[in-house]
């Protein structure tokens, strides 16, 4: 199993009673704070990210429970989400007390988001990884936009797909 899909299967414990991959799990993306169209661009670009950029699964989680999450993905049209299901290249995952995101040094901690309650909430970024090595981190946010919820650009499917074929460039 995948060191970076074994920590957060370990982390998220408590959602996920098992998570396997084949042997080779060359990148992965964490995505949080979803804006309307950040899921879908995955989903309309997950099959360039794995014919172009080699990446076998896509993780979405946010700090939420996991039957939040199921229906979720069911209502986005999702198949073979869950992360037991091998067949998909999207798996949603939950993280209902933030454990992985405070793991990850990805709460949102800016005093505007929590000043109107929302508190523990994990910033809006996407992670590739390779073999279980974090490659590259983009974190939509900015002073005058905390949760990246105006400028998400850097974390969606578009941005990560040329950062990742950017990487493979340099190997």
């Amino acid at each position: 199993m995948n060191f970076l899909k074994l920590a957060i299967a370990s982390l998220l414990g408590s959602v996920v009673e098992s998570v396997s991959v084949g042997d080779k799990l060359p990148s992965v993306d964490l995505h949080s704070g979803f804006p309307p169209k950040k899921v879908p661009s995955y989903l309309e670009l997950q099959d360039a990210l794995h014919d172009k950029g080699g990446v076998d699964e896509i993780i979405i989680y946010c700090v939420n429970d996991g039957a939040v999450m199921s229906a979720w993905a069911r209502d986005l049209g999702v198949q073979h989400y869950e992360a037991d299901d091998n067949e998909g290249r999207i798996t949603f995952l939950g993280d209902p007390e933030g454990v992985l995101t405070r793991q990850l040094e990805m709460e949102l901690t800016h005093p505007g988001p929590i000043s109107v309650g929302i508190v523990g909430r994990c910033k809006r970024f996407a992670i590739y990884a390779v073999g279980g090595v974090v490659k590259y981190v983009a974190v939509s946010e900015a002073e005058d936009d905390p949760a990246g919820d105006a400028r998400p650009e850097a974390t969606m499917a578009d941005a990560m797909l040329r950062a990742v074929l950017s990487l493979k460039e340099e190997l």
